[in-house]
């Protein structure tokens, strides 16, 4: 998941919107609570205390999005029914396989606009058809686009970055921009760079609760 802060929300849109004449679709693939972001656990009091940060973070994700000039909409895609946000529901496995169905899905309801995956810019893309930004190991990615009329092939997991090159150019991102949220500690050091007011607002709450046990 993105870090929602605003560093990385002004780095990102002034970079699409490099892309002249050109609107976007954005997709944003979500699993379902409460597997959602395990690894993250860590960072929460309890499982209640998780699903609020990791909803927080998520609607601090969509709203930057769909505050962007050169956004035209964005897309959710859930693993499966329930998820009050979902725009859609994936009918087939796995990250890629929901991010594909969805691409797939924008490329024929709205031809001419571009398409970008954000699970986690494009100041150099203009003479390529398709770009990512890794993360900040490198080794992963955290944003991938096709221009208008060219096929999303998404192929996110341990590794993509390397798979993404062999179709796309790598483009350079801000810190965080690269910088994905799994980690308690991922959480500590995106919060030096400044959260969105929803996960700024979850986080204080818990805080707060946390010094009241003590």
């Amino acid at each position: 998941m993105r870090c929602p802060h605003a560093q990385v929300w002004r780095f990102f849109w002034r970079c699409i919107a490099t892309e002249a004449n050109v609107q976007w679709t954005v997709i944003i693939p979500v699993k379902a609570l409460p597997n959602a972001k395990s690894r993250l656990t860590a960072a929460s009091p309890d499982d209640a205390a998780h699903a609020r940060l990791v909803t927080a973070m998520r609607r601090d994700t969509a709203h930057a999005a769909r505050n962007a000039a050169t956004v035209a909409r964005v897309l959710i895609v859930a693993d499966r029914s329930g998820d009050p946000t979902a725009d859609l529901v994936q009918s087939v496995p796995g990250l890629n396989g929901g991010v594909s169905e969805a691409a797939s899905f924008a490329a024929l309801r709205w031809p001419a606009d571009g398409i970008a995956a954000l699970v986690g810019d494009l100041p150099d893309a203009a003479d390529h058809p398709s770009a990512f930004v890794a993360d900040a190991a490198g080794t992963g990615t955290t944003l991938l686009t096709a221009r208008p009329g060219v096929p999303l092939r998404p192929a996110f997991g341990p590794g993509s970055a390397a798979r993404h090159a062999r179709q796309a150019v790598a483009v350079s991102g801000g810190p965080g921009l690269r910088t994905d949220v799994d980690t308690a500690e991922d959480l500590s050091q995106a919060e030096l760079l400044g959260f969105g007011l929803a996960t700024r607002s979850v986080t204080a709450a818990s805080h707060a609760r946390c010094m009241m046990t003590k």
